[in-house]
């Protein structure tokens, strides 16, 4: 749990808030002691996907793309300078729904997940938290707007895949059940006959936490960094930490 000092600085005397920070920290541990099923977003709290082969570059590629088949106009100017490439896929699905065009822009994209997965990044701590709560016999699965091929390429990468598979749920060509909308959550939950209530989803969006929400879903957030945290912070997100060391800390207890 990120302490309070985090957010409002030491108190005078250089001491911290106890009884906020005891209270919090009991607060997560509740959450994750009751977890039977742990619903993990992908690229954020388990790698940095494009640590190496950039978003932003993957991007820029797909406007190539469109442009070089005179559909540079599908974009606005702000969409065409997104560093986002789900932006980018939303844009095309929102004015082409279901049309060829989206499918082989999705296919594009996941070929460019694909690629990433060579010089992603794995999340401090990320690997011994998911092999560590896996093996106190809560199910891991994965629910995530990428490309379920390059989930399950960087976990067999990782060593990691026993401790998720069958249970990856991730992009697929009908794009308006990406999150926010929780269908991955809700498939993930039926497929290991859980409650929402005995589950928790690891994020780091206000899309994950929409879509927790949304699938009745306790939430724990992943921030890596200020301004991943005030987003989350902003849309209402109670439980944040900025290390996984922390909830590695809260399984092993």
């Amino acid at each position: 749990m990120t302490p309070d000092t985090q957010r409002n600085g030491p108190v005078p005397d250089g001491t911290e808030p106890e009884t906020d920070t005891t209270a919090a920290t009991e607060a997560l541990h509740e959450v994750i002691n009751r977890a039977r099923v742990v619903l993990w977003d992908f690229d954020g709290p388990i790698c940095r996907l494009f640590a190496g082969h950039t978003a932003e570059g993957v991007a820029g590629e797909l406007v190539e793309w469109l442009g070089s088949r005179g559909l540079h106009g599908l974009l606005t100017p702000e969409e065409r300078r997104s560093p986002d490439p789900q932006i980018l896929l939303r844009a095309v699905q929102d004015r082409h729904p279901g049309s060829g065009l989206v499918a082989e822009l999705e296919e594009r994209l996941t070929q460019e997940e694909l690629r990433a997965v060579t010089s992603s990044m794995p999340t401090a701590y990320a690997d011994p938290l998911i092999r560590t709560w896996a093996a106190t016999g809560s199910a891991m699965a994965v629910t995530t707007n990428n490309s379920a091929r390059a989930v399950r390429a960087y976990l067999a990468g990782r060593g990691l895949l026993s401790c998720f598979a069958p249970h990856i749920y991730g992009r697929t060509q009908e794009l308006h059940l990406l999150k926010p909308d929780p269908y991955c959550l809700h498939q993930a939950l039926s497929a290991t006959g859980t409650a929402p209530s005995a589950a928790v989803m690891i994020g780091d969006s206000p899309t994950d936490w929409e879509a927790a929400s949304r699938a009745g879903v306790p939430f724990v957030g992943y921030a890596r960094n200020e301004r991943k945290e005030h987003a989350l912070r902003a849309v209402g997100a109670q439980h944040i930490t900025r290390t996984l060391e922390t909830l590695l800390r809260v399984v092993r207890h």
